[in-house]
């Protein structure tokens, strides 16, 4: 039999995107599905990071032996099983061209356990900006009843340590932990120093944090590093509003108790207390609906003629919270 060529050992291509934030430009790529074999074409062992420092006039087109002899070899990534079966990875780059005018260009080749090279991936090309602001400050939350008002202080400089001028906004994320992405809250960079998360739960944890927003190269906006991760913990300990509008209609044995249903979202029920004493102690007034009443109305027909009878309610949450009590009404049966 005649002789065969050598197999190729390493012979997937990544395919490689990425961007600038801050003063890093952060690549990301997937890796491929390791193939059953241990020593099949996907033994990788490690995942090399090349970097090519260009004129920003210097041709967008460059062959890969060219690049090969032309760029940096900047990081060394072990690759282990996790890694595979499309998982994205990244690699962060610090920059260190600051005030200087330059292009990057970026490959990522993968490398066997024997020192076997992929191809190269496609290159990837970015022109960074120094007129970014650095990480906004002191990232602070308030948890009030109907939002976890979030506050932060701008920077005061950009990358490049000059001072700060203007920025497009700033961008809030919010996570459910510390391990997963952030998802973006607002539709458009913010121009002021605040932001009302409306849309939480009591009793879960909150991971946030913001990043500035300036216009990079063709004013295509970049963002900063972020700010300190705040974790928020809400705990409802508001007690809603008191019960409004009471009226109360005389019928024939029956007081009939009206009432505002309350605005807020998480009210359990209300209570209904009386009394035919006005000035005995709240504490002492008769529970009428020790089960808690989930209408806005009530019959009251334990009411004797020509007795006067007081009323008041207040309402509960699903925390437990309590209201203060309403306005004290009163009517008599005839």
């Amino acid at each position: 039999m005649p002789p065969v060529p050598p197999k190729e050992r390493v012979a997937q291509r990544v395919e490689i995107s990425g961007f600038q934030r801050g003063n890093r430009v952060i690549l990301s790529w997937r890796m491929p599905a390791r193939n059953a074999a241990k020593n099949d074409v996907l033994n990788i062992d490690r995942a090399d990071v090349y970097r090519l420092v260009e004129r920003v006039d210097s041709p967008l087109t460059l062959s890969e032996e060219e690049f090969a002899n032309r760029s940096t070899l900047i990081a060394a990534l072990k690759i282990s099983d996790d890694d595979f079966g499309m998982k994205t990875l990244q690699y962060r780059d610090e920059l260190q061209f600051v005030g200087q005018t330059a292009r990057l260009r970026y490959a990522i080749r993968l490398v066997n356990a024997n020192g076997q090279k992929a191809p190269f991936s496609n290159f990837l090309l970015i022109e960074p900006t120094t007129r970014i602001s650095e990480q906004p400050l002191e990232l602070v939350g308030t948890v009030s009843q109907d939002s976890i008002r979030l506050a932060w202080k701008p920077a005061e400089k950009y990358i490049d340590g000059t001072p700060l001028g203007a920025i497009l906004g700033y961008n809030i994320y919010r996570s459910p932990s510390e391990k997963e992405p952030g998802r973006l809250l607002n539709k458009s960079p913010l121009t002021n120093l605040v932001f009302d998360d409306d849309f939480f739960e009591f009793g879960k944890d909150y991971y946030y944090f913001v990043r500035a927003v300036s216009a990079g190269v063709e004013a295509e906006p970049v963002e900063s590093a972020e700010s300190n991760i705040l974790k928020v913990s809400p705990v409802d300990t508001f007690a809603p509003s008191a019960p409004t509008a009471i009226t109360l209609a005389v019928g024939q044995g029956v007081i009939s108790i009206f009432f505002a249903t309350n605005t807020e979202k998480d009210i359990a029920g209300y209570r209904i207390y009386r009394s035919v004493e006005r000035d005995l102690d709240l504490k002492k007034w008769e529970v009428l609906t020790p089960e808690f009443l989930i209408r806005n109305t009530f019959q009251d027909t334990t009411v004797e003629p020509g007795k006067i009878y007081y009323y008041y309610l207040t309402a509960t949450d699903t925390a437990g919270n309590v209201s203060t009590p309403s306005e004290i009404v009163s009517e008599t049966l005839r």
